[in-house]
C-alpha cells in the first residue's frame, strides 16, 4: 500500500523541498518562547505515525528534513514548543469492496497499534490522551500529549461497529473520506465528482455511531454537501482538522465564509493548515512532477521497504529536488492569510492550527515544527491576546472534545 509520501511524489508540486535557514532576526523572542512554553500547544493534525513505521527511523533522535523529508521528532517538538496533538491513522484511498476492505482494514490497525507502541516504547516522554483533561494532566507530567485520529474512513468497510474498535484503541477523532469518495462520503477533491452528494446511508450510520462514542467529527478533506450535512446532523461541534479558507484561495478543499460561520454556530473550530498546494495557486513544474511519478512507479509500495531501500528513496528524491526544484513555494505569510482571514470571520473562538506536519505541509519559513512558535509571534503582532491565541492553539479544540464527552454516550 502506497502511503502518504508516494503518494505525494505523484503530485510532486505539492512536496516537500530543501529546508530554507530562518534569517536571525525572524526568530521568536525569548518572550514569545516563554509564553510559547505556558500554554498548551496542540496540533490536529500530524501524519507523523508514518514516519514511526518507516525502518531504522526513531521519534527520540533529532533528525532534518533536507535529508529525510521528516518533520516532527522528540528534539524538535522540544524547539517548537508542541505539547502533543492529533497522531493520524492515514489510510489512502483506494477501490471499493470487500475483497479490498480486509487489507486496509489492517493496515489501519496496524498503524494505530504502531502510535500505541510508540507511547509504550518511551514512556517517560510520550502518553496516550483519551478526555480533554488529559492534555493539562500529561502536560503538567512533562511528556508530549498522543491524541489519536481517523484520517479517512475507508478502512472501516461497510461494518460500522468498526469504529468501537478504534475507540477502544484510543482514537477520539474521525474523519470520512480523504482525496477520493468512498464508501461513507464525497471527497472535496474526487475528479469525477459527487458520489452521493453528501454522506451515504452508510456515512449516516457512522456519524450516529462516531457521536455515541463519543469521537469528535472532522469534515476535513469532505466535500461542501458532506460538511453541511455534518454542521446538520452531529448532535456536537464539528472539527476541520486541516483546512483552509476559500476567501483567500478557492480551491476545493478549503472552506467558504458562510460555511465558517455555520461551523462556528454549532461551536465547532476550523484548523488552519500549511499545505502549500492549498493556501495559493502554484506555478506548475512538469519536469519535476514527472520525475515524481516515475520515482513512484520504480520504487513500488512503501510499506514493504526495508531500511536500505528507504535510503535509496530518500537519495532519489534529493536528486530530483536539485535538478528540479521547486521554485514557487507558498510562505508563512501565505499561511497567516488563512489564519488571520479565518479569525477576523468567525473570531479566536472557533480558530485553531493543524499543520498538516509529514503529510504534505510546511512552507517557507514553516519548515517543521521547531517553527511554531513564529505563528504566536505573529498573532500577538496583529494584536490578539494571550488568552485568544491560547485558545487557538488548543484551548477551542479541548473545549469541543469535552463537549463531545458530555454528550456520548456511557
Amino acid at each position: 500500500m502506497r502511503t502518504a509520501a508516494l503518494r505525494l511524489m505523484a503530485g510532486a508540486a505539492l512536496l516537500f523541498p530543501l529546508q530554507v535557514a530562518h534569517a536571525a532576526e525572524d526568530m521568536p523572542s525569548a518572550e514569545v518562547m516563554a509564553f510559547q512554553r505556558e500554554m498548551i500547544t496542540l496540533d490536529t493534525h500530524l501524519d507523523t505515525p508514518e514516519s514511526v513505521d518507516r525502518p531504522g527511523w526513531s521519534i527520540m533522535e533529532r533528525h532534518d528534513m533536507r535529508e529525510d523529508y521528516t518533520q516532527v521528532d522528540l528534539p524538535r517538538m522540544k524547539d517548537g514548543e508542541l505539547d502533543g496533538g492529533f497522531w493520524a491513522i492515514y489510510t489512502p484511498q483506494g477501490p471499493l469492496g470487500a475483497e479490498h476492505y480486509a487489507k486496509v482494514r489492517d493496515f489501519a490497525v496496524l498503524r494505530g497499534l504502531s502510535i500505541r507502541l510508540m507511547i509504550a516504547a518511551n514512556p517517560e516522554q510520550f502518553a496516550l490522551a483519551l478526555t480533554a483533561d488529559d492534555a493539562a494532566r500529561i502536560n503538567a507530567e512533562g511528556k508530549r500529549i498522543v491524541y489519536m485520529s481517523i484520517e479517512n474512513a475507508y478502512p472501516l468497510g461497510e461494518d460500522v461497529s468498526m469504529l468501537d474498535l478504534f475507540y477502544k484503541m484510543g482514537v477520539r477523532e474521525t474523519g470520512f473520506a480523504h482525496f477520493g469518495n468512498n464508501q461513507f462520503a464525497d471527497s472535496s477533491t474526487d475528479p469525477d465528482g459527487a458520489k452521493w452528494h453528501g454522506l451515504s446511508p452508510l456515512g449516516e450510520k457512522l456519524l450516529a455511531a462516531a457521536n455515541r462514542l463519543g469521537m469528535i467529527i472532522d469534515g476535513s478533506h469532505s466535500s461542501d454537501e458532506v460538511l453541511d450535512q455534518l454542521i446538520a446532523k452531529s448532535t456536537t461541534p464539528v472539527v476541520l482538522s486541516h483546512s483552509g479558507c476559500k476567501a483567500i484561495f478557492d480551491h476545493p478543499r478549503n472552506v467558504d465564509d458562510d460555511r465558517l460561520r455555520a461551523l462556528a454556530a454549532k461551536g465547532g473550530v476550523i484548523q488552519i493548515n500549511s499545505y502549500g498546494g492549498y493556501l495559493r495557486a502554484r506555478s506548475p513544474n512538469p519536469e519535476r512532477a514527472a520525475a515524481y511519478r516515475a520515482l513512484s512507479t520504480e520504487m513500488g509500495e512503501e510499506a514493504t521497504m526495508t531500511a536500505e531501500q528507504w535510503e535509496v528513496l530518500l537519495a532519489r528524491r534529493r536528486e530530483i529536488d536539485a535538478r528540479y526544484p521547486d521554485t514557487d513555494r507558498a510562505t508563512f505569510d501565505d499561511f497567516m492569510k488563512h489564519l488571520l482571514h479565518a479569525l477576523d470571520v468567525v473570531g479566536p473562538d472557533h480558530v485553531g492550527i493543524g499543520m498538516d506536519w509529514d503529510g504534505g505541509g510546511g512552507v517557507v519559513g514553516l519548515e517543521d515544527v521547531s517553527d511554531l512558535p513564529r505563528i504566536t509571534a505573529a498573532l500577538l503582532d496583529a494584536g490578539y491576546s494571550k488568552e485568544d491565541i491560547a485558545k487557538i492553539w488548543g484551548g477551542n479544540v479541548l473545549r469541543v472534545m469535552r463537549t463531545v464527552e458530555a454528550s456520548a454516550e456511557r
